[in-house]
């Protein structure tokens, strides 16, 4: 008996593979990211230079970072607005509480691990038990985080952390060949990023997925739907902790240095591929869509292009990004619904000529058989089973009647 070997694909059929993965939502941000790089080391030759790539990526980490955070949050089926906020008050208690003191930094850096991951547990607590939409229980604590920090600080930059606290967003490993310095924010970035990619692939990363898919089957099969939620939100208020760490370090000490960090997460997650709603989406695929975001600001500060737009480029991007999604899956399900089996008979076509038939259909020689008369139809009982309810007579409805009522 000879063992068979699956035939391996052909070099024809995996490139064309791979040019279906590059046009699916998932794969056409690498493909743009790709592009931009171009554009931008067409334009500015210096940009290709390692140590500039390098600072480039410095500069992305913050956003790559909460980018990563509201993935669990979106994949999962909810959305997260106080990222903003979050890195704004981050910023400011460490700017107010360290001072000048380096003493203070382990202390007031595991304070603000704890209120990010207090602030997350109170949204997924109010999403998971009281009912309210994550758009508006975020954008609640979004307000109200971004009231009490310009309550504390007056509306002005206030406090000034010590050196060495700040030297974690804009200082690195010095003296290396090719780049020179490797800042501490890209090493971050690779951590935060290859956690992200392990807790991905675990089963809790999983379950996230299938509650954002189908939240109902999810509760039936056991899962902890709440817990899994709270645990997104507090994931995403820790990443926007972290990039406010990194913030410190090269952006000071202001109430508004992280407005509008929420809808950068936002967009870039969706640039990524990820589906508005849940249940589909690569992490890997999130933290490029920062990167390509941040490469098309630098390709349209490069071109001249007024800063100003850079708000309607990123309102154009989400609409162009969730419509082409939508368009791809929902193309690809009616592909798949018109897929028809290929060994499977058409009711309409009739049998080979060539084909013997079977001794069991093969029609006897002899005369046919007395068809019998058909049946009649049973008289009702007059009695009716004392176990079946009388049926209720059928009316019509009026016109302006409406299903349920007015």
């Amino acid at each position: 008996m000879t063992a068979v070997t699956p035939e391996r694909p052909s070099a024809g059929r995996r490139l064309a593979g791979f040019a279906r993965l590059l046009v699916s939502p998932r794969g056409a941000v690498f493909l743009l990211l790709a592009v931009l790089l171009i554009a931008i080391t067409a334009l500015n030759p210096s940009f290709a230079e390692p140590g500039q790539f390098i600072r480039f990526i410095q500069r992305v980490a913050p956003v790559a970072i909460v980018a990563i955070g509201q993935y669990f949050v979106i994949v999962g089926g909810e959305f997260d607005l106080s990222m903003g906020s979050v890195v704004t008050a981050q910023v400011v208690i460490a700017g107010n509480l360290i001072g000048q003191d380096d003493a203070r930094s382990v202390p007031v850096l595991a304070l603000m691990l704890a209120f990010g991951a207090l602030v997350g547990l109170v949204n997924g607590l109010i999403v998971s038990f009281l009912k309210v939409p994550s758009f508006i229980v975020t954008l609640g604590m979004m307000l109200a985080l971004l009231g009490a920090t310009l309550y504390w600080t007056g509306g002005a930059a206030t406090g000034n952390p010590a050196d060495g606290f700040r030297q974690i967003g804009r200082g690195g490993i010095g003296d290396l060949p090719v780049i020179g310095v490797l800042p501490w924010s890209v090493l971050i970035l690779a951590v935060v990023l290859a956690a992200a990619i392990w807790f991905a692939r675990r089963p809790f990363g999983r379950t996230i997925i299938a509650l954002g898919d189908n939240p109902v089957t999810a509760r039936y099969s056991g899962t902890r739907t709440w817990w899994v939620k709270t645990s997104t939100f507090v994931l995403s208020s820790l990443s926007a902790t972290v990039a406010g760490v990194l913030l410190v370090g090269y952006a000071g000490v202001h109430p508004s240095v992280g407005r509008g960090y929420e809808f950068t997460a936002i967009t870039a997650v969706v640039l990524g591929g990820v589906v508005l709603g849940g249940g589909r989406g690569w992490v890997v695929a999130a933290a490029a869509g920062a990167f390509a975001l941040e490469a098309l600001f630098t390709l349209l500060n490069f071109a001249g292009v007024p800063s100003t737009y850079r708000d309607a480029v990123q309102g154009a991007i989400i609409i162009l990004a969730v419509a082409y999604a939508a368009t791809t899956v929902s193309a690809r399900r009616r592909g798949r619904a018109l897929e028809a089996p290929a060994d499977a008979p058409s009711p309409d076509t009739e049998p080979s000529p060539d084909t013997e038939p079977s001794p069991d259909t093969t029609p006897a020689t002899g005369p046919a058989p007395e068809t019998s008369p058909a049946p009649t139809a049973k008289e009702p009982d007059p009695s009716p089973d004392p176990a079946r309810p009388a049926p209720i007579p059928s009316t019509q409805r009026a016109d302006n009647e409406t299903k349920g009522g007015s």
